[in-house]
């Protein structure tokens, strides 16, 4: 079944410019925009002019206007009269080159591009400014979710200090499967894959490299801090199994690949790693491949943004969202408002989940606690399930409020004794 959008008539009273745009990029989400772009009945202010694609004769179709230049040679986008580039081509390169080349050129840009926008979007923006041009990047944070604009429109009033996100709808997916069938994740991902929620190599998705360009991005937009992609800490979900649901259920929290930034002070903490999140919290009851991001201002408290965050047709929706801006607004004085440089830390203060995988025997808890106890640490509960195998015997510590660095100083001491089966697992208990 083929969805059907819907956009938004403008009044008779205040119709915006038309504009030429130049589609660079034909797949899943550049197919979609051009179906909206060329849906007669919609009345969009808009004309397609141009369709940029690697071995573009097999990307040709029926349902676009003749008059529309198919082309494999970006100079041809570069050197037309659309006023639009509409970047969806994917990645660092040769993408920067041809957004700048756009931006030299006059051109506005609008772009899904996450990783552009984390790793350049400083850059871009400025010099998008300097040319008195639009750069929209309102498709790059949960797709057709209009996270972006109400960062920077909806709450501009607000003084924002924190957001915390379910920012990737792969990792999500795969957690609510291994949850709800009590799949191994393995199975889970593969499932992912079948069903096309994961690609072929899911490595940006597992290891956290996706939602952390997403982090950066709303980092810069939501709390004006200017941080790099490396600079924020990546933990993968490979290592969550079934039996860390088990425990979570029993601790009331579930687990979710958690995307969070906190101002404090003069430090900006940033994480992207899997998390236990208590089921009152709205972060819980995201399933399946949806995103959702909770935003905290010092005087509007909590925000709550859900929806569909992947996909042609949401993320087409906010292509073309962010094409309606530009027809119908000059560039903002704030869009390439210089963001406040922090120190960036990963060492969150926070309660801590810790699974131990053991082969049994008299003193271990008391040999876990010394080491615990010598680091500052007190542990709040101890869980075992019953009728495991003591070869290869599973238990969870919880721990009370402390640093991430002290539990790391901890786990790493507690790797050298002779009991342990695997590596101490950890996760983060959310406040």
């Amino acid at each position: 079944m083929t969805a059907t959008l819907k956009v938004a008539r403008f009044p008779e009273s205040s119709p915006p410019k038309a504009c030429k745009v130049a589609l660079l990029g034909f797949g899943t989400v550049g197919s979609s925009v051009a179906r909206l772009l060329s849906a007669r009945d919609h009345e969009l202010p808009f004309q397609l002019t141009h369709v940029y694609n690697r071995d573009v004769a097999r990307k040709r179709v029926d349902w676009v206007a003749e008059d529309v230049q198919w082309t494999e040679d970006f100079d041809d986008l570069l050197n037309s009269d659309a006023g639009v580039l509409v970047e969806l081509v994917g990645g660092l390169q040769p993408a920067y080159e041809w957004v700048k080349k756009a931006l030299l050129a006059g051109k506005a840009v609008v772009t899904a591009n996450k990783q552009l926008i984390a790793h350049h979007g400083t850059e871009l923006l400025a010099l998008a400014r300097e040319k008195d041009l639009h750069l929209g990047f309102g498709a790059c944070v949960a797709g057709g979710v209009p996270v972006i604009a109400a960062l920077q429109d909806g709450l501009a009033g607000d003084r924002l200090y924190k957001v915390r996100g379910i920012l990737n709808g792969t990792c999500n997916y795969i957690l609510t499967r291994i949850e709800q069938s009590g799949a191994s994740f393995a199975d889970a991902l593969l499932e992912a894959q079948k069903a096309g929620f994961a690609e072929a190599d899911p490595t940006d998705d597992l290891e956290g490299y996706d939602a952390r360009a997403k982090l950066v991005i709303l980092s810069r937009v939501g709390l004006n801090a200017e941080v790099r992609p490396e600079e924020v800490a990546c933990r993968s979900i490979a290592g969550v199994a079934q039996i860390d649901f088990e425990y979570a259920h029993q601790l009331g929290c579930t687990i979710r690949q958690i995307s969070r930034a906190e101002l404090h002070d003069d430090r900006l903490y940033a994480s992207v790693e899997p998390a236990l999140v208590p089921q009152t919290e709205p972060l819980a009851r995201v399933a399946g491949s949806q995103n959702l991001l909770v935003s905290t201002g010092e005087f509007g408290g909590e925000t709550v943004f859900a929806g569909f965050g992947a996909g042609g047709n949401p993320t087409a929706v906010a292509v073309v969202s962010d094409l309606l801006h530009i027809a119908r607004h000059k560039p903002r004085e704030n869009d390439a408002a210089p963001s406040a440089r922090y120190k960036v830390s990963s060492d969150f203060e926070t309660p801590h989940y810790v699974r131990f995988v053991i082969q049994d025997k008299p003193g271990i808890i008391a040999a876990i606690a010394g080491v615990l106890s010598r680091n500052g640490i007190n542990i709040d509960s101890v869980l075992q399930k019953p009728g495991c195998s003591k070869s290869e015997l599973p238990f969870v510590m919880t721990l009370e409020s402390c640093s991430s660095a002290k539990v790391s100083q901890a786990v790493t001491e507690i790797g050298r004794f002779d009991f342990l089966k695997s590596t101490p697992f950890v996760m983060p208990i959310l406040r």
